[in-house]
């Protein structure tokens, strides 16, 4: 696994992360922006603490580990491509934490949402965090799960944030949650 020292983190700081996005794009996970270890590594929900990786495996979206806090390497790019997986984020910039952004900056992403959907045409949509999500779109009521009105044409799924820092979840409950939109998305049975 990477190390990195808090100076050399914070050197990531501002910093973008690609989006992962294949040819036959089926379910886009949303994350709400990148930490300073996913734009040390260039590889979304790196974090070592993150639990994005291992509820997929858990629910079977992927089914091969990814062991992201090192970096994904050519071989896991595809590999989560082939399964018609994407990940992109409401706002592109790194930071410490997600209450860093700007209520302006979630609102910009939602629209850089909205048109990247429009373009990409996944099946489904799942953003991950319920409380960004709700800034994003100015929806202040909404809640996780299926939201009533779809994405550019695309359902929508509010899902929980695999952060290290979300302690309402564990692997378990963030697979069951992860495996709804996947469903929906033909990449589970």
């Amino acid at each position: 696994m990477a190390r990195f020292t808090r100076d050399e983190l914070e050197s990531f700081r501002d910093v973008e992360v690609p989006d992962l996005l294949g040819p036959d794009l089926r379910l886009l996970f949303v994350g709400i922006n990148p930490g300073l270890w996913t734009a040390a590594t260039q590889t979304h929900f790196a974090h070592p603490v993150n639990r994005f990786y291992p509820a997929l495996l858990q629910a079977g979206i992927i089914e091969v580990p990814i062991y992201a806090a090192a970096g994904m390497d050519e071989q896991d790019r595809a590999n989560f491509r082939s399964r018609g997986l994407g990940i992109t984020n409401l706002v592109r910039r790194a930071t410490v934490r997600a209450d860093e952004l700007s209520l302006e900056e979630l609102r910009k992403g939602g629209e850089r949402l909205r048109d990247l959907v429009a373009r990409t045409r996944p099946r489904v949509v799942a953003v991950a965090g319920i409380t960004a999500y709700r800034q994003a779109f100015a929806d202040r009521k909404a809640v996780a799960g299926r939201q009533p009105e779809p994405l550019a044409g695309a359902p929508l799924w509010v899902v929980p944030n695999p952060s290290g820092l979300n302690a309402h979840h564990t692997v378990a409950t963030l697979a069951r949650a992860y495996a709804e939109p996947a469903r929906a998305a033909g990449v589970l049975d």
